[in-house]
């Protein structure tokens, strides 16, 4: 989910104000363009290009990136939910992928896919990397699509220049099966099976159509019981790290003429379903003053909602200093919205006698989103009393915030200084530091490792749409930079 330009701006103001005495020709500004160069330099910077490897880090890993553009459960849009028939061919394609790149690969019980080379020390801490297979409806192709290409771009370079066997460490390449949560409600049901905090109760989460979790993987040959979803969880001491690389889905790269940024932390989330109960009638015969019509109800909680989350200040008040400061990253970073909302009967000439929506309720600061839900609770409860109208809150997601570790977030920004030296040949700006206001497979998989994230630059901080876009030049700085995040690892 995208942030307001305003939320994202408030809180990197520190950063803007710190690279505005930068030169507006920045190298990293102008980076993987190779223009402005004489013929005397043609020589060397052709030779440059030759060991950035663009046929595999630029080339092959757009083409790839398109190709699983078009694995798609609709004809007329990109769309892949968990266990879908789309989701099913993605990860075979993805599966030859990672063989393709030297490693062993295969399908868990909760149909994430793993790709793994064992190193030079086959009984070492593993480095684990990882984003999602599945997307959102009318999704972009650089999604989660872009980190799991990224990683297995680079590690093919390092098969084809025959330095994967000097890999200190195991690495294992995850391709989750379900992030963004659209089939069953439930994020993270894939990388949550790994860390080991999915409950075994999730099996039993149904989607629209009443099938649960457990019948969608044993329609697709997957035999997943409460004991074998225990098992999927990975021994904490057989893990080293987990990084990730994901498309920012916000302006500030492109903002500040980046490609990549170092990310220090993800906003904490909730998930609601808001369930209204009201009095189906007749939509000519039922007098307005007599009515108790849920649909109504429900554009007055949706806009107590909006009204809350705009302005947080005016709905909650403390006296500590401590309070003071929570107030104040509430009203920078809190995001709330409502992306789904259904009706029944749904027939234009009937009063509703229920309606359904959803609220995704987003917050750097932990406290103050548990306060902003109380609130908001107590508001929504007010409101269907002075109606009439039954009103139930359900919380359907909850996920605190993350900060990265300080040292996979150092070595992430070398690694991202070093690709991006590479490609222009100069010593660049120290990379950006962002907090992320969309979740992540990292924020499940802090609970079984420690976690760092690169960001890469998108159009127009666009995602979540067709228009979600990276440049070829950007996909190459991506796959460097996990390229000499690996080298770290020799």
């Amino acid at each position: 989910m995208l942030m307001s330009h305003l939320s994202l701006l408030a809180i990197f103001l520190p950063l803007l104000s710190l690279l505005s005495s930068s030169s507006s020709s920045s190298p990293a500004a102008s980076a993987f363009t190779f223009s402005g160069v004489g013929p005397a330099d043609e020589d060397n910077i052709e030779s440059r290009r030759n060991h950035l490897y663009p046929e595999i880090l630029r080339d092959e890993a757009v083409a790839r990136l398109y190709q699983l553009g078009k694995v798609s459960d609709s004809d007329s849009h990109l769309e892949r939910t968990f266990m879908s028939p789309a989701a099913l061919r993605a990860g075979n394609l993805i599966r030859d992928w990672m063989e393709d790149a030297g490693l062993t690969a295969w399908v868990d019980q909760i149909g994430n896919v793993h790709g793994r080379f064992q190193g030079s020390n086959a009984s070492a801490k593993a480095l684990l990397i990882g984003s999602h297979l599945d997307t959102v409806i009318d999704a972009g192709i650089f999604d989660g699509s872009l980190g799991i290409i990224s990683a297995l771009s680079a590690l093919k370079v390092l098969k084809s220049n025959g330095m994967l066997a000097q890999l200190k460490r195991p690495v294992e390449v995850i391709a989750f099966s379900d992030e963004e949560g659209v089939r069953f409600q439930s994020t993270f049901l894939g990388s949550a099976a790994v860390a080991g905090v999915l409950p075994v109760s999730a099996l039993q989460i149904t989607d629209k159509s009443g099938v649960t979790v457990q019948e969608a993987l044993k329609e697709n040959t997957v035999e997943n019981k409460g004991e074998s979803l225990l098992q999927l969880k990975y021994d904490p001491h057989s893990v080293w790290g987990y990084i990730e690389l994901h498309i920012e889905q916000g302006p500030v790269l492109e903002f500040l003429g980046f490609p990549l940024g170092v990310v220090k932390g993800i906003a904490g989330q909730t998930r609601l379903k808001v369930t209204v109960r009201g009095s189906q009638g007749h939509a000519g015969t039922v007098p307005m003053s007599l009515r108790q019509d849920p649909m109504a109800a429900s554009a007055e909680l949706i806009m107590q909602l909006e009204s809350l989350c705009k302005d947080p200040k005016s709905f909650l008040s403390f006296d500590s200093d401590c309070m003071d400061s929570m107030l104040e990253s509430l009203s920078n970073s809190l995001v709330c919205t409502v992306g789904e909302i259904s009706t029944w009967p749904s027939a234009s000439n009937v009063i509703p006698g229920q309606v359904n929506f959803t609220v995704d309720l987003r917050a750097m600061d932990d406290l103050g989103r548990q306060a902003i839900l109380y609130e908001l609770s107590n508001r929504m409860y007010q409101i269907c009393d002075r109606r009439s109208i039954s009103c139930t809150i359900e919380r359907k997601h909850d996920a605190n915030a993350v900060a990265s570790d300080s040292e996979l977030t150092s070595q992430l920004k070398f690694a991202a200084n070093s690709a991006l030296k590479r490609m222009t040949g100069e010593i660049v700006e120290e990379v950006p530091v962002l907090m992320s206001g969309a979740g992540h497979d990292a924020m499940a998989m802090s609970h079984l490792t420690k976690v760092g994230m690169l960001f890469v630059r998108c159009r127009g901080g666009i995602s979540h749409s067709p228009a979600e876009h990276v440049s070829d030049d950007d996909i190459w700085a991506a796959g460097l930079a996990i390229l000499a995040f690996l080298e770290t690892q020799m």
